[in-house]
């Protein structure tokens, strides 16, 4: 197979976006363009515009649309999502924990609140949304930082084939944006002369069925030419980022890693020094034995033949002891400083590894396997290339969230159903205000030339005008409209049903309602019934690709924070102040005796968790169904008031818990002193009976005295730690009093 040539490769791009943008595509956007202009308020074409103009019937709208997918957006992005990490082993707990952190650290820095509403916006309104997870090279100094992005839904082009609703199996996924050259230019200066001298100018296609004249919104299809930094008119021109999954080999290399000329230098030395104190203990061992065989010989117990043979056996075994002394010490601190690091390495890489001579005699293991990685191939125009680099995934870093989906790349959006019933509100209205119109401006039948038309044109429809008529002629009649069927009345309240009930958004759910107040159980059973459908959606589609979008940028933070990094998070968790920051630090160089460094501590790359979504995390939360499910369980003993309070908007509740705190350490005194008092008091009545019994009246008298003295002093102290405490109380019951009325009086 040849190899392709850059140019061939850009060709690849334009082919594969004309490929992507079927006839079915382009169906699809144009029904989602028509939802995302009712969004916007732009629901009547040019021709409507005209017809209603030439007919004299009013042309306002009654947008019934918006306020629905306002709140069913609010319901899906009230909080920020939650990624819980849970590491495989005990080992990846703090590492865990560390990366809950960094999402949110990378949340906080891509204002990932405004970029997770944007996205729900597409999702309701053109049927389908875009989180990517990027990498901002520029960022912390050069450093980069890992980043979530929103993508124009219409700038996505996807493989038709695909048929999972995350877009997983897709053969490739297209970014093709419409951008002039000096914008390009900026974005990619290295390849200036490339982009201003590519062929082929983009075309803006126009799905919309508005007229750009008569709209009172700017899209931005409706932008063909860029203005350059010179006040010059730019060209737009098509700029192509395709993503493509293709299979590479990669070794899983065990290496022994040797030490150092240094570290050996200072192996030996260490070992020479363990090889004195050695030698030191043998030859102090030999004289033991020198002494032992010169009294034998001088007892008669060893012949001198034989004590010249033990001595000879005895410093032949010293000096291989010696030797065994020396390898073992030499070979110990040598693994000691020698490791087994396992890396991740390309075909490529490992193959210039064996090249290399003399790191393959140190490879102990080599485990080959395949795995997914992302091409990305960047060119403009209809010819030229400009990149291509591999992202270091196994997944595509662009995540969809569909709203209805259809088996297909191209899912309905919220908008699309409710476009007929908006149409017919919006004829009824016209068509009332319309009969309202005539039958405030009466329309005169007369002959010609009975009456001057000016002033009847002028004084017809001011009340109490006297208006005259030529004699000889009949007197002008009034044209009466036909009075306005009941039946438009009943259209338009029924097409405002309808519409909720479409959507699955009820008015109670928007905060109308014309019913009767009902019990606040009730309105909770009405806020639970009614938001089941929005629930089953977020379940099925919305929190999936939320939890698929963190373990994408699980993979890409892992890949790219390889380094020792410390993370400051300013948003504060529950319990922190609010000026209160939150400082993280993750790969933490540990080294050994030789001043090598043999590890990380809290080793973020290599750590192994699993990344899933808090379900319901986005949801907005009910204050007061919370408050009175705690309140059950205070009732029930399982949490203290304390947890209670915890929990509660109280203004300075962390004061008033410390507060608490202090007085459940008077009492606790109070309580020890009380005991203190009755073990007092047993003690007189026992000495009193033991001096009663000896005949001793005078020891008892003093004894009492003492204890009484005691007892006394006790009770005292008693008496100021009950003050102290009722006079707490009292302060802290007229200001929960105060906060009570103050209360009570906001909320009538």
């Amino acid at each position: 197979m040849a190899r392709k040539t850059k140019k061939s490769k850009a060709q690849i791009n334009k082919q594969l976006w004309d490929r992507a943008n079927t006839a079915q595509r382009n169906k699809w956007q144009s029904l989602s363009q028509k939802g995302y202009d009712f969004y916007l308020n732009e629901q009547l074409t040019k021709d409507e515009q005209a017809s209603l103009d030439e007919s004299g019937m009013p042309s306002f709208i009654i947008n019934r649309i918006t306020p629905i997918i306002e709140i069913m957006k609010y319901f899906v992005t009230a909080n920020n999502p939650r990624w819980k990490a849970v590491g495989v082993t005990g080992d990846d707990t703090d590492i865990a924990q560390v990366h809950s952190d960094v999402a949110d650290y990378c949340w906080h820095l891509s204002n990932g609140k405004s970029v997770h509403s944007q996205v729900i916006t597409d999702t309701l309104t053109k049927g389908i949304g875009f989180f990517m997870v990027d990498l901002d090279r520029d960022a912390d100094r050069g450093m980069g930082e890992v980043v979530f992005k929103r993508i124009d839904p219409y700038d996505v082009f996807v493989d038709p084939a695909s048929r999972d609703f995350l877009f997983r199996d897709a053969g490739f996924i297209q970014i093709r944006k419409m951008v002039s050259r000096s914008t390009l230019m900026n974005m990619f200066p290295q390849y200036k002369i490339k982009i201003k001298r590519a062929s082929g100018e983009g075309d803006m296609v126009q799905y919309s069925q508005r007229d750009i004249d008569s709209s009172d919104s700017i899209q931005p299809e409706d932008i063909t030419m860029g203005i350059t930094t010179d006040g010059e008119d730019d060209r737009i021109i098509a700029f192509y980022e395709t993503y493509k999954k293709i299979k590479h080999k990669y070794y899983n290399v065990f290496i022994k890693v040797l030490p150092s000329p240094a570290q050996m230098k200072l192996i030996k030395q260490r070992v020479n020094e363990q090889i004195k104190v050695q030698e030191q203990e043998i030859q102090v061992g030999l004289k033991e034995k020198q002494l032992q065989i010169e009294q034998s010989l001088q007892s008669g117990e060893m012949i001198p033949e034989r004590a010249q043979l033990e001595m000879q056996k005895a410093e032949q075994m010293a000096e291989q002891a010696l030797e065994e002394m020396k390898m073992q010490l030499t070979s110990e601190a040598q693994d000691a400083a020698t490791i087994v690091d396992n890396k991740i390495m390309s075909d490529k890489s490992y193959r210039i590894m064996l090249e290399g001579g003399g790191m393959k005699d140190n490879i102990i293991d080599a485990i080959p396997f395949y795995e997914n990685r992302i091409e990305v191939t960047c060119s403009v125009g209809d010819d030229t290339f400009l990149y291509e680099y591999t992202l270091p995934v196994s997944e595509y870093p662009i995540v969809p969230i569909s709203y209805m989906y259809t088996g297909t790349p191209y899912p309905m959006s919220a908008v699309v159903p409710l476009i007929g019933k908006q149409q017919e509100i919006n004829k009824s209205h016209q068509i009332m205000l319309h009969n309202a119109n005539l039958a405030s401006n009466l329309r005169w039948m007369y002959e010609e030339g009975s009456v001057p038309e000016e002033e009847w044109e002028r004084y017809s429809s001011a009340p109490g005008a006297l208006l005259k008529y030529r004699q000889g002629f009949n007197a002008p009649t009034p044209i009466l409209p036909a009075p306005i069927n009941n039946a438009f009345f009943t259209v338009v309240q029924e097409g405002k049903t309808d519409a909720e009930y479409i959507a699955g958004v009820p008015s109670a759910m928007m905060g109308f309602t014309s019913q009767q107040a009902e019990t606040y159980r009730g309105l909770l059973a009405n806020d639970e019934f009614g938001t089941r459908r929005l629930k089953a959606w977020m379940g099925s589609i919305v929190e999936p690709a939320l939890e698929h979008l963190g373990k994408c940028f699980q993979t890409r933070a892992q890949k790219h924070y390889s380094v020792e990094k410390v993370f400051r998070i300013v948003q504060p968790e529950v319990g922190q102040k609010p000026d209160e920051e939150k400082e993280v630090r993750m790969n933490i160089p540990i080294y050994n005796d030789y001043g090598k460094q043999i590890g990380l501590f809290k080793d973020y790359a290599s750590a192994r968790f699993d990344v899933r979504l808090i379900a319901g995390a986005t949801m907005p939360i009910n204050r007061w169904a919370l408050l009175e499910e705690y309140f059950k369980w205070f009732q029930a003993g399982l949490i203290d008031d304390i947890a209670m309070v915890a929990e509660t908007d109280i203004r300075n509740k962390k004061q008033l818990l410390q507060r608490k705190s202090v007085y459940a350490q008077l009492q606790s005194q109070v309580s020890s002193m009380e005991e203190a008092i009755k073990d007092k008091e047993g003690t007189i009545e026992t000495l009193e009976r033991q001096l009663v019994q000896a005949g001793i009246k005078m020891k008892v008298g003093e004894a009492g005295n003492e204890v009484r003295k005691d007892v006394l002093e006790t009770e005292a102290q008693q008496k100021v730690l009950r003050g102290m405490l009722k006079s707490e109380f009292e302060k802290e019951k007229i200001k929960v009093q105060s906060m009570a009325k103050e209360s009570s009086d906001n909320s009538k």
